[in-house]
């Protein structure tokens, strides 16, 4: 059974879209659709409750970001393929089917990607590395650009081919389809999501705990979701440039990702948090909910 699991904040006309995509290119086998709804003003649950009658609704008193959102919706959740989907996607075709078979057909990954497609028509750049001390000075100093083949493009993988199968470190959280027996190598598959990255870098940091365990993420161009793109965060970002380096340094230190000690960590988040700064035009504290980061 698949279990659809859609996190929302004030984005009511493309959950609805999304929503309604989902009922027009439905999987074969069962299936059910769980939102989860952080605390919206403008509307958003009320009109799920309306109009989608069928799906599972979760009101949340307020909002408690991407990470714990998602995890009220995986412990509401029954079935043994579990997706995560952003409410600024829609379905076109078949792709949900798909994509079931794409992981049954490969049992050695825990997780897949799909290819999004932007509104222009276009395959969005939606792959990367997992951070490294290289990867990150390469992107804060462009040098992947200059050097695509090198360590310094490792986090922003310029080459990588989106029109080929094939393993992706770090798929945008956009459409990532889970095996329910891969969530549980890693942790409680009710609540896979570390809340200490409420908005930023959960999906991440729960793809390089299932790539350490041995189940890593395929991405699969033949499944392909339009992507309209970062509807909750657009609403305040600067704040989420903020989240999002903070939860980057979060990141490296949790997972030990930046060789050297201590000095060389300080000095990583130091240059981090200036480049938030420079980014946002200004400090910004507090966030909101979802993106590719840095």
């Amino acid at each position: 059974m698949l279990s659809i699991l859609i996190v929302n904040w004030n984005t009511r006309a493309a959950l609805a879209a999304c929503l309604r995509s989902i009922a027009d290119h439905p999987p074969s086998g069962p299936y059910e659709t769980i939102v989860v709804d952080n605390a919206s003003s403008d509307g958003s649950a009320e009109m799920v409750e309306s109009d989608f009658p069928s799906v599972r609704l979760i009101r949340s008193p307020r909002n408690l970001g991407y990470a714990a959102g998602n995890n009220l919706a995986f412990a509401a959740a029954s079935g043994d393929r579990l997706l995560t989907l952003n409410p600024d996607t829609e379905f076109f075709d078949d792709s949900l089917d798909r994509a079931l078979r794409s992981l049954d057909d490969h049992p050695r990954h825990g997780a897949l990607a799909a290819r999004l497609i932007g509104p222009d028509g276009e395959t969005q750049r939606s792959v990367r590395g997992f951070p490294s001390l290289a990867g990150i000075l390469g992107e804060l100093g462009g040098l992947w650009r200059l050097f695509p083949r090198s360590s310094v493009a490792s986090y922003r993988l310029p080459l990588f081919d989106y029109n080929r199968p094939q393993d992706a470190p770090q798929p945008m959280g956009t459409f990532l389809l889970f095996r329910r027996e891969a969530l549980e190598t890693v942790g409680d598959p009710r609540a896979p999501f570390d809340e200490t990255f409420p908005i930023f870098f959960n999906e991440v940091d729960l793809l390089l705990r299932l790539w350490r365990a041995g189940w890593p993420c395929l991405y699969d161009p033949t499944v392909q979701v339009r992507h309209l793109g970062g509807a909750s965060t657009r609403q305040v970002r600067p704040q989420m440039i903020w989240e999002s380096h903070r939860s980057l340094v979060r990141f490296l230190e949790k997972h030990g990702l930046v060789p050297g000690g201590r000095l060389v960590q300080g000095l990583l988040a130091a240059l981090l948090y200036a480049a938030a700064f420079l980014r946002a035009r200004g400090y910004h504290g507090g966030f909101g909910a979802d993106g590719h980061h840095l």
